[in-house]
């Protein structure tokens, strides 16, 4: 990028922006409910949140844009033209400007470059800073060292590259939009970072290179994955079941009336039926308060949940007077039939992974121990989705309930199965519906995934709610590496990074390295080009190099078997035709010579093809082939379609402007003969049918005429 070395003076103090009183959703081409507020310009917060097709893994946070930050009050206003130019690139006053952006940036991107910017101006103020054009290339390249190793929160812990770079994004940005400003601007000729681009100085401008996400070490992959498949096809049902059971009773304590329990002929059938079925009672929550409730902490009764024993007796709580009055029997029936914790009681057994033994599913849970164990098949089944479809973040983000399209049946015994999404990378807003084509596995988790959400869901409501993100990882790890995991024989998953982007490239590594499957892998991660599939495969520009180099291949075995068949027809006496005749008429001689020299000395008979084939290798290299001749490109100084097109240092020649009947090295064969033929019969046709008066354009044609009939004797004079 080339800074501009001069900015129109400010206008007025009093100027109006060009964004005065502009209806932000409407600049920017975004979609509202009817009747939900419109954000415009002079508002000091843009609410976005209500837009219509907005990414669903953006963050709510990220959908308000708030200037409120910004200590400046001049600023304000620089901040919201400079954001209200990013999301309304073709607008009148921002499309004359030399330097801006011709591409609508995303909310989410004019977000983070939004936080950066109240950083950088706030900074500034803080510095003693009233004014921009007092603003020095010194305070550009102190702040983007200030913010390559702070953190907001005050830490000192160096950034990554992206954060670099929109640091200084943001600073070249100011002088990019300038002449747009109303308010304040930087002064004239000012240069950040000596004219560098924002690549150049975050260090990222180094062309082409291998991706830098890096696939899952295998060691961590494979018990990763197992676990996962593990907990959504083996654990998954009975966790299921659990939860319907849960929700039932959820119901139907939600139904029952407030009263306190005052009935002790009531309370004593509970206490008896627990007894002798040989039922715990519930367990009270650690974070219940309950424990409080004049129960001192050595009480018999301060672990036990006594609100579900009323609940059981179709009221809502026990009254003082009855727990007083029936103390004595509770702490009785207690102490027969023991407590604890509510749910996955009696658990069935399942098989171990690994199939060492079989053991019950999991152990009596808490409320909130299973609200965990939810979560983590939750990451399961979403793990699973992502690596084995290849779903970027924001595509995972964008599935529904109901995202499991109808399987096809491809052939017999062959089913195809597909999940529904949308495509939002490089998308407008909304995104592109897109499907992608997943075995099985990665469809039975989508299945899993929509049954842990409950009935009250409905079709189209989000199957994710929450990012697929570091802590989610480091949940999953823990629960498969801690007792519960342990018990039921997962393999431990060693410590190591694990991303989406990681498990999406790892996938693709394992598409891309098989036949045929680097176009596969382009067509699964939806990419926009092989090239970007390349880099995934950590092959930059190997596919289109290999595929050229194999193209190169086959065209030199053609051409050799070309010249071959030709070098066979003049031993049998049928001489080539045409300008570049003579020369290759020398060529074969000079080879059946010394093939007979050969013979001679070493008393061997060279004729074999592969033999024949080694002594035309030369000339088959320079073998380029028209569409009625044989172009031999010997001498680039003697092509006529170079001297044409004045292009006399081309290595190879211009097959489309090639004269053959006059250019020194083209030859003609009775392969030909058939597009000289129709070229003849052509022009004759049209010969016949012009007018005589048009005796230019007659000409013309004969002349072509001529020279098709000359070609045709000469080929024909050679068979």
């Amino acid at each position: 990028m080339t800074t501009p070395t001069h900015l129109t003076p400010l206008s007025a103090a009093t100027a109006a922006s060009p964004f005065a009183g502009a209806d932000l959703c409407r600049l920017a081409g975004f979609t509202l409910p009817t009747g939900a507020p419109r954000p415009v310009f002079e508002d000091d917060i843009w609410d976005f949140s209500q837009v219509i097709g907005m990414p669903a893994y953006l963050a709510n946070c990220a959908r308000r844009l708030d200037f409120t930050q910004i200590l400046n009050p001049r600023w304000k206003t620089v901040a919201k033209e400079y954001a209200a130019a990013q999301m309304a690139p073709g607008h009148e006053a921002v499309r004359l400007l030399p330097y801006a952006n011709r591409n609508i940036k995303a909310i989410g991107t004019i977000y983070r470059e939004l936080l950066e910017l109240v950083r950088w101006l706030n900074w500034l103020t803080a510095r003693g800073i009233r004014h921009l054009d007092e603003v020095t290339e010194h305070h550009c390249t102190s702040f983007a060292q200030y913010r390559a190793t702070h953190r907001p929160n005050g830490t000192k812990t160096p950034h990554r590259e992206s954060v670099h770079k929109l640091v200084a994004s943001v600073i070249l940005g100011l002088v990019q939009y300038g002449e747009l400003f109303t308010t304040d601007r930087y002064r004239d000729g000012l240069r950040p970072f000596a004219g560098h681009t924002a690549d150049e100085v975050a260090g990222t401008d180094s062309g082409p290179t291998e991706n830098k996400i890096q696939p899952v070490a295998d060691e961590v992959f494979q018990p990763l994955l197992a676990a996962a498949l593990y907990l959504v096809q083996t654990l998954a049902p009975h966790l299921v079941r659990e939860l319907e059971t849960k929700r039932h009773e959820d119901a139907v304590r939600a139904s029952l009336p407030v009263s306190a329990l005052t009935n002790p002929v009531t309370l004593e059938e509970v206490l008896h039926r627990h007894v002798t079925e040989r039922q715990p009672f519930n367990l009270l929550p650690t974070w219940s308060k309950s424990r409080t409730w004049g129960l001192g902490k050595e009480d018999p009764l301060v672990r036990v949940n006594l609100r579900a024993i009323a609940h059981e007796a179709g009221k809502g709580v026990i009254s003082p007077q009855l727990l007083s009055q029936m103390r004595a029997a509770i702490e009785k029936a207690v102490q027969d039939a023991g407590v604890a914790e509510p749910f996955c009681r009696d658990a069935t057994l399942m098989e171990r992974a690994g199939g060492h033994g079989s053991a019950p599913w999991s152990l009596p849970l808490a409320e909130r121990d299973l609200r965990t164990l939810t979560g983590v098949v939750k990451t399961a089944t979403h793990l699973v989705i992502v690596a084995l479809s290849g779903m970027r973040q924001s595509e995972l983000r964008e599935m529904n309930v109901g995202c499991r399209v109808p399987p096809v049946e491809a052939g017999p015994g062959l089913v195809r199965y597909k999940l529904a999404s949308r495509v939002v990378k490089d998308k407008p807003l909304g995104g592109v519906a897109d499907e992608w084509v997943v075995v099985k596995e990665a469809y039975d988790a989508a299945e899993v995934a929509e049954q842990l959400l409950g009935p009250d869901t409905d079709i189209g409501d989000p199957l994710v709610t929450g990012p697929l993100d570091r802590t989610r990882f480091t949940t999953f790890r823990n629960w498969v590496n801690g007792p519960a995991g342990q018990r039921l024989g997962l393999v431990p998953i060693p410590d190591g990074p694990v991303t989406a982007r990681m498990l999406r490239r790892t996938l693709a590594l394992e598409i891309a390295y098989r036949p045929g499957g680097l176009l596969a892998a382009k067509v699964q991660l939806k990419h926009l080009s092989v090239v970007t599939t390349e880099g995934y495969a950590a092959r930059p520009g190997g596919a289109q190099a290999k595929f050229l180099a194999e193209v190169n291949a086959e065209e030199n075995e053609r051409n050799k078997d070309l010249v071959l068949t030709e070098f066979r027809r003049y031993q049998q006496g049928h001489l080539p035709a045409g300008p570049g005749a003579r020369d290759l008429i020398d060529f074969f001689a000079s080879v059946d010579r010394q093939i007979a020299r050969t013979s001679a000395e070493n008393s061997v008979v060279v004729d074999s093809d592969q033999q024949v084939r080694d002594l035309l290798a030369s000339r088959a290299e320079v073998l380029h082939l028209g569409v009625a001749n044989y172009c031999w490109f010997v001498d680039p100084s003697k092509a006529l379609c170079l001297k044409l097109a004045g292009t006399p240092d081309a290595t190879k020649p211009l097959v489309g402007m090639c004269d053959s009947s006059r250019c020194p090295q083209a030859t003609h064969h009775p392969c030909h003969r058939p597009v000289w033929a129709t070229s003849a019969q052509t022009k004759q046709a049209f010969i016949g049918s012009i007018a005589r008066r048009q005796k230019t354009e007659k000409a013309r044609l004969q002349a072509g005429l001529d020279r098709d009939l000359a070609v045709l004797a000469t080929i024909d004079a050679t068979v």
